[in-house]
């Protein structure tokens, strides 16, 4: 009932849309969900690919399980390209294209090797979407005079991640 006065409303008053990451200007950001997301991407393939290389790997429960893991694994690929689009599109302004400027083309690989994790379940185009975040991870970084550092993530996949060297 409420909805259908709001859409009343909206269609009468021509209210116009927003979106935006948050409603005001928070200037937290950080890569590190679009890292962790990378990270469980290529997680997810390795156990679908543990699943595959099962002997009798025909249950149900072993489908289900191929489900949730696709499932997660598109999540997090989702995830990834929205991290990454709202650094770059509420965080990146002249200064920081500047100092990068190539950075949307950086974004745009992102996004792209984001699709490709969506469309398969080979581990090299994880491992090229990792190396791409951190990449942009190590921009933004720099973008905030914070210096970078590489070292093995301590969960499974094991594999380099650019940190901020904090404090």
């Amino acid at each position: 009932m409420l909805h259908s006065l709001v859409k009343l409303a909206d269609k009468t008053f021509g209210f116009e849309g927003a979106d935006a990451h948050c409603d005001i200007p928070c200037k937290v950001y950080d890569p590190a969900i679009a890292q962790i997301a990378a990270l469980s991407i290529i997680r997810f393939m390795d156990l679908i690919q543990e699943l595959a290389d099962r002997a009798n790997n025909n249950s149900i429960a072993d489908h289900a399980q191929l489900v949730r893991l696709v499932v997660a694994k598109e999540a997090e690929a989702a995830k990834v390209k929205e991290e990454v689009r709202v650094i770059w599109g509420d965080y990146f302004k002249a200064p920081q294209f500047e100092q990068f400027p190539k950075a949307s083309e950086l974004v745009h690989n992102i996004m792209l090797a984001a699709s490709a994790c969506k469309q398969g379940i080979e581990r090299e185009k994880g491992e090229k979407l990792l190396a791409l975040v951190n990449e942009f991870a190590a921009a933004f970084w720099t973008t905030k005079n914070v210096a970078t550092f590489e070292a093995e993530c301590p969960y499974p996949p094991g594999m380099k991640v650019v940190y901020p060297k904090l404090g």
